[in-house]
């Protein structure tokens, strides 16, 4: 029973996970402290707030605190734009050099009644038999 457990926890996808979990851990501690840091004391400027979780408003003794929802909402788009240009971006762009075709072989050539790849010399189709001109 020890053993299955130690194969289970040495798989690659366990231990994907975990280095998964602990890089998305820091990966947000860098992009809240990008937010806190820099992102909210530039808008603050631009607003004259320089904390936006002291923003409310009162209706009828009810208080809301909007400028926390503001923070969360910074946090949120920078969160995603760092995503979508530093993995999303990246990741697609790799995958898209891997699924480049091959250059067709120019050994081949297609029969013109079947379809089906022939040797480029070949004279008569060894699918379908037909005739082929000459290339």
């Amino acid at each position: 029973m020890l053993k299955d457990f130690k194969t289970f926890l040495l798989r690659g996808n366990v231990v994907d996970l975990a280095v998964a979990i602990v890089i998305g851990v820091a990966f947000a501690a860098l992009v809240t402290s990008f937010v806190d840091n820099l992102i909210t004391p530039i808008v603050a400027a631009i607003i004259g707030e320089p904390d936006f979780s002291q923003l409310t408003f009162t209706i009828n003794g009810s208080v809301f605190h909007y400028g926390a929802f503001l923070n969360a909402l910074i946090s949120f788009v920078s969160i995603a734009a760092a995503v979508f240009f530093f993995v999303v971006k990246p990741v697609n762009a790799l995958t898209a050099r891997a699924r480049r075709q091959p250059s067709p072989d120019p050994t081949t050539k297609k029969c013109p009644e079947c379809l089906s790849e022939i040797p480029i010399d070949a004279k008569r189709c060894a699918f379908c038999t037909s005739e082929l001109a000459a290339a």
